[in-house]
């Protein structure tokens, strides 16, 4: 699932001609950061991307396009390992990988 997630947003977040592989996989760590944070503060999943956005994201606006695609994973993920792993991480780790 997690592969699947992460095409998913590589397809809706091309590289800009300006932005590197390693700042496009940091803003997608923020995201995953953003929403395992949305989960963790008990937002409903259907609320994330509205909460998220609320939040003031640092990211550039068409990494918003990948929330409603990567959601779905990290609700899906047992709430004691979002509570004690860092899903960011994993994430920036396994893109800089692709």
């Amino acid at each position: 699932m997690l592969r699947t997630a992460f095409a998913a947003l590589l397809l809706a977040t091309p590289l800009a001609a300006e932005e590197t592989k390693e700042q496009s996989c940091q803003y997608q760590a923020d995201v995953v950061a953003a929403i395992q944070q949305a989960r963790l503060d008990k937002v409903k999943e259907r609320d994330v991307p509205q909460a998220v956005a609320d939040s003031s994201p640092t990211w550039p606006e068409n990494y918003n396009a990948a929330i409603p695609l990567i959601t779905p994973w990290v609700y899906e993920q047992k709430m004691r390992d979002v509570r004690k792993k860092d899903l960011g991480a994993a994430w920036l780790e396994l893109c800089l990988q692709q």
